[in-house]
């Protein structure tokens, strides 16, 4: 197809939000004009509150900014009860919030225009605190850990690729956690929560001038405690709570009147009894084809009766989706530091100099029973120490038996994360020219040994009873460990030129270029090991070669390396029609880094390729009047042409019968539509709302099966080409909206003011399988959910500094599923699990306000 061919069908969708945008400036002319003379505080004359934002590298208003952002206030984050990253599904358009793989409830995954996280790849979607990517785990996209929505001065959610100003993986977008930062007054806050499922939750923040316009500091802590909402019949557990507690130190020095120098210091700390999967069924068919099973009695120390699978469903069913009995004692600890640096040189009244480092580590540790039943079908926990008498690694006392014992502690994920940043920002042609120049260097390197270890399949264990007895060798568990570097340079440069320096007629229209080049290494390890029953040998590597069990682990591992560069650039075109009415159009593109493959049973699958997604783009920002009713209208539609999806699926090797993972690659073409909608019928009343829609499809995604396979393409025998281009894409709602009401009731200086906020939002379906089609895979399409939350708060209780409030979460008691374990038809599994969202959650809070806050 030709260029030209393609860009005539592009042109009717990127015309549309053009078209609208126009609309708006002929529907109410008149009371546009009313609003040109207008400050820009706009929420002191009855209007709609602006919120400044940094999604071009500098602060400015967020409806003069042509990119689709969603910004939260300190004031809106706290009323609308968002304080982790699940709470932004109800507020986003096309957003979607999932759990990591091992169901952590301390950091979850981000996507954004059906573009996020994929099994051991990088994250699409990076969130930057304090203008500085959060370190993510290699096995899972978790990036940071808790604490990070505490005392923000905004939160912003930046839709479509962002690969100039941010760089590398940005392909969905980003997410800005931008941290209050020290003043000159004296004064803080302090805020404590009560709830059901016994919540407790502290937090507060003191602001400190040492030296008044010269050394500065603001202190944060926060203290969350919680009981699960999935009771653990085994081993009398809740699953599914929290506690965590999180600090962070802001420090500015300005030694001169041209030098200001930030210093942030965080940390953060959680340890929970982890995700409650719950149990909804075993492949019987699979299990007996596989002789996983034998449809008879149970056979001792050999293949178990598929009547034990069948009991172990039948026990989950009368449990039901708040309760669980799992095979082992899981868990899930978090612990992330980090301090950076930004420095602010003016070098003129035009010019900025601008340096930001930063060093942050992340240990991520974690034990989850995946298959969700007290069979040793899938559990996964790397904590184990040898039984007496049993076989160890040579020099290492790493079990290869499976059995309770106490934590050796070897996490899953331990990295270091080195950053750089030199920036150059300024303006020139009495600012019709405003720039931004500079380099970056990523570096992020394993900081200490990293494990695996799971049970995949235990026959002499399936007896029916829970066989995870203290100091009892069950069976064997496979061992693994691994690590990558990643590195990245690039150089960039983005430049905004208003017409007006031509001609005064063309003042306001703006023409937008930039341009980044990455260069990106990888370089990954991975040991294999895997005892067999009897223990005299051993699968060893990513080819699963059988080897005597006193192999050292040297000659099981395996290392790869991939180098890859690529060029992201971004052109654009805005006007404002008017001082409060936005057009703007643009193509960008991005690009996300491959990776290395832990899990390889192929020399040629060891690494994966990078993918990359041009974007076109058209939208407005409007505000205007109407009857002198404020009204905000924002709209973008958007066009992406998504090339070298990574998507994960399983792998095996038929000829040494190794079992692992797989990173394929795809195209695909997303097109939507968003919109974000508010109005203020009379002043202290806001109405509003948002709505998207996501129409994702695969134009080619296929690839040669070693073992047979099914597709879109029927039944597909070994050597074939499997074809999932009929596939649904993954994580993606293809309709999300939700509308609220925020109403402010003043009772004078004396008494404070009452807030009621409330918020419906409802997201329709998705499906959650990257490499099966949903025939073959039940439970992959999670149900349509909608959600209401509420608060109602009197703040500045009878002239005081108090704040008090009432809130409730899912106020309807909404059951929802949030994730789908997706192993049905993977060999060695064969079964299938899901995690529920918080059911209605409700508590009083209370705050106490002193000083300048």
């Amino acid at each position: 197809m030709s260029s030209v061919i393609r860009a005539r069908r592009r042109l009717p969708l990127l015309a549309t939000s053009m078209m609208a945008g126009v609309a708006v400036t002929m529907f109410a002319p008149a009371a546009l004009a009313q609003t040109e003379a207008q400050p820009q505080a706009a929420e002191q004359d009855g209007g709609i509150a602006d919120i400044i934002v940094t999604a071009n590298r500098r602060q400015e208003r967020n409806q003069d900014v042509p990119i689709a952002i969603t910004a939260f206030s300190p004031d809106r984050l706290e009323q609308q009860g968002i304080a982790k990253e699940q709470d932004l599904q109800a507020s986003v358009p096309s957003l979607v919030v999932g759990p990591n793989g091992n169901g952590s409830r301390d950091s979850q995954s981000f996507t954004i225009r059906g573009q996020g996280a994929t099994f051991q790849a990088s994250p699409g979607v990076v969130v930057y605190m304090n203008e500085v990517p959060l370190p993510a785990g290699i096995t899972l996209s978790q990036q940071g850990g808790p604490g990070n929505f505490v005392d923000l001065e905004n939160l912003q959610v930046l839709s479509g690729p962002q690969g100039t100003l941010f760089g590398r993986n940005t392909t969905g977008g980003a997410v800005l956690l931008v941290p209050k930062k020290p003043t000159n007054n004296f004064g803080g806050w302090i805020k404590g929560e009560i709830g059901n499922y016994d919540r407790r939750y502290v937090e507060g923040a003191v602001n400190v001038p040492l030296i008044e316009d010269k050394l500065l500091v603001r202190v944060v802590g926060a203290f969350h405690d919680r009981d699960g909402f999935t009771r653990d019949v085994v081993w009398n557990k809740d699953r599914d709570n929290e506690h965590w507690y999180s600090g962070r130190i802001g420090i500015t020095f300005k030694p001169t009147e041209t030098i200001e120098n930030y210093t942030m210091i965080y940390g953060a700390n959680s340890k929970n009894n982890g995700a409650g999967f719950v149990h909804k069924g075993f492949n019987i068919a699979g299990l007996s084809a596989l002789n996983l099973c034998y449809e008879g009695a149970t056979i001792p120390g050999a293949i178990a009766s598929c009547d034990v699978y069948r009991a172990a469903t039948a026990q989950a069913d009368a449990l039901g989706p708040r309760q669980t009995a799992l095979g082992i004692d899981i868990f899930s600890r978090t612990k992330t530091w980090g301090v950076s640096n930004t420095t602010d040189i003016e070098l003129s009244d035009e010019l900025t100099l601008r340096n930001i480092v930063s060093f942050q580590k992340l240990k991520l540790d974690y034990a989850y029973d995946s298959d969700g039943t007290i069979l040793q079908q899938h559990d996964v926990d790397p904590n184990r120490l040898p039984a007496p008498g049993q076989v160890v690694l040579p020099g290492d006392n790493t079990p290869l038996t499976y059995f309770n014992a106490s934590d050796p502690g070897f996490p899953r994920d331990d990295l270091k994360q080195f950053t750089e940043e030199l920036q150059l920002q300024g303006t020139t042609l009495d600012r019709h020219l405003t720039y931004t120049v500079g380099g970056f260097y990523y570096d992020q390197r394993p900081s200490g040994k990293q494990v695996g270890a799971a049970i995949v399949y235990c026959p002499a264990a399936f007896t029916g009873t829970n066989v995870d007895t203290p100091g009892i060798a069950v069976c064997p568990a496979n061992y693994s460990t691994y690590g990558t570097t990643q590195t990245s340079k690039a150089l960039y440069a983005q430049a905004t030129f208003d017409f007006g320096a031509v001609s005064p007629a063309l003042e306001s229209l703006r023409l937008t270029g930039g341009y980044r080049h990455t260069w990106d290494k990888i370089r990954g390890f991975a040991t294999a090991f895997l005892p067999q029953i009897g223990g005299a040998t051993a699968k060893c590597g990513s080819t699963g070669a059988v080897v005597p069990i006193g192999t050292a682990l040297a000659d099981c591992t395996y290392t790869a390396e991939l180098n890859s560069k690529a060029s992201t650039w971004l052109i654009g075109l805005d006007y404002k029609v008017m001082r409060d009415v936005l057009l703007f159009g643009k193509v960008s593109r991005g690009y996300k880094a491959g990776g290395f493959n832990q899990q390889a049973v192929f020399t040629n699958t060891r690494t994966f390729q990078p993918e990359t997604v041009t974007s076109y783009e058209a939208g407005f920002k409007a505000d205007f009047r109407i009857a002198d009713v404020p009204f905000r209208l924002n709209t973008s539609a958007y066009l992406l042409d998504y090339k070298d999806i990574q998507r994960a699926g399983a792998d095996f090797n038929p000829v040494s019968a190794a079992g692992g993972a797989v990173i394929r690659n795809a195209d695909a073409r997303i097109k939507g539509v968003e919109v974000e909608a508010s109005m203020q019928p009379f002043k202290g009343l806001e109405i509003g709302g948002n709505f998207s829609h996501t129409d994702a499809k695969y134009k080619k995604y296929e690839f040669t099966t070693s073992t047979g396979g099914f597709g879109c393409n029927g039944g597909v025998a070994p050597g074939g080409t499997v074809d999932l281009s009929c596939l649904p894409f993954q994580y993606v709602s293809p309709y999300i909206w939700s509308i609220h009401a925020n109403a402010t009731v003043p009772m004078g200086d004396d008494m404070g003011e009452l807030n009621f906020f409330a918020n419906y939002s409802h997201s329709s379906r998705q499906y959650t399988d990257p490499g099966n089609v949903p025939a073959q895979q039940p439970g992959a399409y999670l149900e349509a959910f909608g959600l209401l939350n509420m608060s109602l708060d009197w703040n500045g209780v009878a002239g005081s500094g108090f704040d008090v409030g009432l809130f409730v979460t899912n106020a309807t008691n909404k059951l929802y599923r949030i994730s789908n374990s997706n192993v049905y038809q993977q060999g060695g599994l064969l079964y299938q699990t899901s995690l529920y969202g918080e059911p209605r959650m409700y508590g009083l809070r209370l705050k106490y306000r002193f000083g300048g806050e």
